[in-house]
């Protein structure tokens, strides 16, 4: 007998061995159905995997996020096999899962068209309605080398090359198609009913630019149709939210090619840098954060001590004078313990919490730049706080607490967490990660915060807890993190005395809430498609004038909005109010402030929201203290105050 324990703690038993895909019809014919895959310890498998040992199973059904992965694998698949189809002197590569979809590297002579790729999506299309099994075998090394070989696909006989010669090796049939694969796969073509091919890129072969130039075709799949709809019209919104085209179109940065990954700030985006940097910068005060402020250029020994000139030598921008080796700082922590080394440290000063708006350079891959997201200078709201070992969880709760306020001022509520761990190349004993690791695990614990471990990806001194938001069209954008270090500070030979007199090393923890400025203001233009909030907004109000008789009026509300501290302008030019309105609303200013010749006389103004309500009339006075009140409420909607 052998037994199969599934995720609610029930125990079916069988007598002999069964395939996973036997186990879910045993459970019912719905679920066998709706069953692509499985997984043990972990592992997705095939539905044709047979168990002959006592497992725990779960079954992956079509509704479960982990299907996307086997479904996006076996869509690559099948768009190899429709261009096998349609143009058989096609060599195949490589086809990986991708975020939101997968792609697939081919080798042809003449290059794929805008009409070669709907012919590919219909011939998938038909392949997928033909409802093909995907048939898995194993075959040893040289056997499968000899296959391909005869087959004339020498991009898999090199694959198979770098393959340990006592290895076996699985490939998929569909049809008359094979391909070597490790899976899963889905048990069927049938199973593929929602996918669309996206576009045509090139990629050299092994990402070697001395290697032959591969076209790659990329695509996107969903578990149903209707999620695909989903996906292709948030692609569409995010087009038209693009950081990008809005910031030129706003007048609010623009990049070029003599500063690569350098951003030039106009007035209307330097506004709002201003705005979050100022707002970030109140906010640590209030939360006993000291600031600071620390060299651009710093010599290269303090870098080789901190770990950093090992780990990230090749992205720092790096100069000389008078025989001394120098890096401008890709980061700010190694500057910060100078600062806390200046003097004696007790334990009565810690935590001690020290904070830096520090403009940091990394030489970045040119091809990678994008806009605000990935630049070659940044500031973050960078900060780091050294402690003793029994602070940590109290420190990382506050710190969680600090951090959800702040995303909800900038109108996020949807944050992920995921606590990462241990990479391979890292600094430091196995003790003290595991020790690292525990402190924010039971901070997390304690704090009652759902989170999902991400094995691997913590920083190389330390363990950290990354947060990510939900913007208003889904997207996910990782911005926060705290991070454990206990190898540093001791490096650079920070030290406390406790209670007892006795020298100790501090825990360092390395924060941030909004990751680097600039790209959290691309965040924010994508995220509210550039219609601000009022305490974001460049400009919050503009007067628009009927005639020239409200002149002078107009200047003096202006006047005294900017008195305030109200970011207003004023709209003087001889044009139909009609025409300056929606000019306005265009331009996403938030409130349109219209005089014509009664408010003169009443000496208000009717105030037009850019969403077109006319919200009637007010005072001066009264319009300050509504501007107020919704700049205090910042992002949070008024039902909420």
């Amino acid at each position: 007998m052998l037994s199969v324990t599934l995720p609610d703690g029930s125990v079916r038993s069988y007598e002999q061995p069964l395939t996973i895909q036997e186990v879910a019809a045993d459970i019912g014919p719905g679920l066998a159905k709706a069953t692509i895959a499985g997984e043990i310890a972990g592992v997705l498998v095939d539905l044709s995997t047979v168990i002959d040992r006592d497992i725990e199973l779960r079954l992956i059904t079509d509704r479960d996020p982990a299907a996307l992965e086997v479904i996006r694998h076996s869509t690559a698949h099948l768009m190899a096999q429709a261009v096998k189809d349609l143009f058989p002197e096609t060599l195949v590569t490589i086809g990986p899962v991708i975020e939101d979809g997968f792609y697939y590297d081919f080798s042809r002579d003449e290059s794929f068209t805008p009409d070669d790729m709907i012919a590919i999506e219909q011939r998938m299309q038909v392949l997928a309605a033909k409802d093909l099994p995907l048939e898995r075998s194993l075959m040893g090394r040289d056997e499968a080398a000899a296959y391909f070989h005869n087959l004339g696909e020498h991009y898999k006989e090199e694959i198979i090359a770098d393959i340990p010669s006592d290895q076996q090796l699985s490939f998929y049939r569909q049809g008359d198609f094979i391909d070597l694969c490790r899976g899963p796969h889905v048990p069927s073509t049938g199973k593929l009913a929602a996918f669309k091919l996206m576009k045509l890129a090139g990629a050299y072969w092994r990402g070697d630019s001395n290697r032959p130039m591969l076209q790659r075709i990329y695509g996107t799949a969903w578990t149903n149709k209707k999620e695909l709809k989903a996906y292709l019209h948030r692609l569409q919104e995010a087009e038209k939210r693009d950081h990008r085209r809005l910031g030129r179109q706003m007048d609010l940065f623009h990049t070029q090619e003599e500063a690569p990954g350098m951003i030039f700030w106009h007035d209307n985006g330097w506004i709002i840098y201003q705005q979050v940097e100022q707002y970030i910068r109140q906010v640590l005060r209030q939360n006993g954060y000291q600031e600071v402020k620390t060299p651009q250029v710093v010599d290269r020994s303090l870098w080789e001590r901190s770990g950093h000139w090992d780990k990230f030598g090749d992205m720092m921008f790096t100069t000389q004078s008078e025989n001394r080796d120098y890096a401008i700082k890709p980061m700010n922590c190694p500057c910060h313990i100078q600062i806390y080394n200046h003097g004696i440290k007790s334990y009565r000063d810690l935590p001690l919490r020290m904070a830096e708006f520090g403009s940091c350079h990394r030489n970045e891959p040119s091809g990678t730049l994008h806009g605000l997201m990935r630049v070659r200078n940044f500031v973050q709201d960078d900060a780091h706080i050294f402690c003793s070992e029994k602070q940590i969880q109290s420190e990382v709760a506050t710190f969680n607490q600090l951090l959800f306020q702040v995303y909800r001022d900038f109108g996020f509520e949807d944050v992920i967490i995921k606590l990462s761990t241990r990479p391979e190349q890292r600094v430091g004993s196995d003790e003290v990660w595991d020790r690292a690791e525990k402190a924010l695990e039971e901070a997390l614990e304690k704090s009652g915060l759902e989170w999902a471990l991400q094995p691997g990806e913590g920083a190389f001194y330390g363990p950290k807890l990354e947060f990510s938001l939900r913007d208003s069209i889904g997207r996910v954008w990782q911005c926060g993190t705290i991070q454990v270090d206990f190898s540093m500070p001791g490096r650079l030979g920070a030290e406390f005395v406790d209670e007892a007199g006795e020298r100790q090393t501090p825990v360092m923890l390395h924060r941030a809430i909004l990751g680097s400025l600039e790209r959290f203001i691309g965040i924010l233009i994508e995220n509210y498609a550039g219609t601000f909030t009022l305490w974001l907004a460049p400009v919050q109000a503009v007067v628009l004038t009927i005639t020239d008789r409200q002149h002078d009026f107009a200047k003096e509300v202006t006047a005294t909005l900017i008195k305030q501290t109200i970011r207003a302008k004023s709209d003087l030019r001889n044009e139909k109010i009609g025409f300056k309105i929606r000019e306005h609303t265009l331009n996403r200013t938030p409130y349109q402030l219209i005089i014509g010749d009664r408010e003169v006389e009443t000496r208000t103004v009717t105030v037009r929201s850019r969403n077109g309500k006319d919200l009637g009339s007010f005072t001066v006075d009264e319009l300050i203290t509504k501007f107020n009140r919704e700049i205090t409420r910042r992002g949070v909607p008024e039902s909420e105050e």
